[in-house]
């Protein structure tokens, strides 16, 4: 069972332009389409589609059509109320694969709504096998929010993955209670530990190594996710830390959106089908190619997925935890 939060969720707007991007000019599309989105409430999504029982936590009003818009694509799912709507984010893709994105900042969170979706996250996620904390925080979260959920969690058997950015994710690092897994892309771990993004996606030993002072910091797992550049795991084994990369799949890209939330979910799934941590990256790999094949904000089924394709590479960090 997974229990994921989506503190900033979005009706996500799709329009899929049949030439590239011409800022200034009209451009007509045949259709767009709307979709309940969320980096949770993908990763959500894409678990139900491999079969896995997924419940998803976010802020909205009573009534809200996102809700509704959840219900009726089979999601199991939680809205902790608030006053103010789920905001509209619009996403452009152009014939090449290339994604632009335009996100409203998202409805202001009181004290109060802040409290309650910290309760009703700790209280289901208790029970469950994985919890994930994704995306941006909303106006009034305060930056510590995942970090507390977290910390929260601590004496549970659950585990905790947590997706996103900026000073959400610096605090998480800095926190007393690590996650379990943390999946950066190679801007954020730049952030996070420093150097050059570009070199982490050109050289994936020298991402690992850089993903390894997470580890040494008490992270049992970086899923460092490279985009086009493919896919490096970094994980504590006892004293040491082991690494492994994955050269992406070929595919024909068509959207960009959700790639990291299906492979945070392959890599979930992998998990809890008791896979080792090669089959996991392959799994994650393979997940978030299918997303990059599928038009606007689909997500991946299992029958879109080729895991056995994905080709794993251990790397050499020469880094000890102590």
């Amino acid at each position: 069972m997974i229990v994921t939060l989506t503190a900033n969720p979005s009706h996500d707007r799709t329009v899929t332009l049949p030439a590239a991007l011409e800022r200034g000019e009209v451009q007509r599309v045949p259709s767009a389409t709307v979709e309940p989105g969320g980096k949770g409430v993908n990763v959500a999504r894409a678990a139900t589609n491999g079969g896995v029982g997924a419940t998803a936590v976010f802020p909205a009003p009573p009534g809200d059509p996102f809700a509704a818009a959840l219900a009726d694509r089979g999601i199991d799912h939680v809205a902790v109320p608030v006053t103010e709507p789920v905001r509209t984010n619009l996403t452009l893709t152009e014939p090449d694969g290339t994604t632009t994105k335009i996100n409203e900042p998202g409805p202001t969170l009181s004290p109060t709504d802040v409290a309650g979706l910290v309760a009703r996250v700790v209280d289901l996620g208790s029970s469950a096998d994985w919890v994930v904390l994704a995306g941006s925080l909303p106006p009034g979260a305060p930056h510590d929010l995942y970090a507390r959920i977290v910390a929260e969690l601590g004496g549970a058997p659950t585990r905790v993955a947590v997706d996103t950015s900026g000073e959400p994710l610096r605090a998480l690092v800095r926190g007393t209670h690590p996650a379990d897994l943390v999946k950066p892309n190679a801007e954020e771990l730049a952030d996070l530990v420093g150097g050059d993004p570009a070199q982490y996606e050109a050289d994936p030993t020298a991402a690992a190594r850089a993903a390894s002072e997470l580890v040494r910091g008490g992270i049992d797992t970086v899923l460092l996710t490279l985009g086009a550049a493919g896919t490096v795991v970094v994980r504590a084994a006892g004293e040491a830390i082991t690494a492994a990369f994955a050269p992406p799949l070929s595919v024909e890209p068509r959207s960009t959106v959700g790639a990291g939330d299906s492979s945070l979910t392959g890599w979930i799934l992998a998990d809890l089908a008791g896979h080792d941590s090669d089959t996991r990256l392959r799994w994650a790999t393979a997940w978030g190619a299918a997303a990059v094949s599928l038009p606007g904000t689909a997500l991946p089924t299992p029958d879109l997925v080729r895991p056995d394709d994905v080709d794993v590479q251990h790397l050499r960090v020469d880094v000890d935890i102590g």
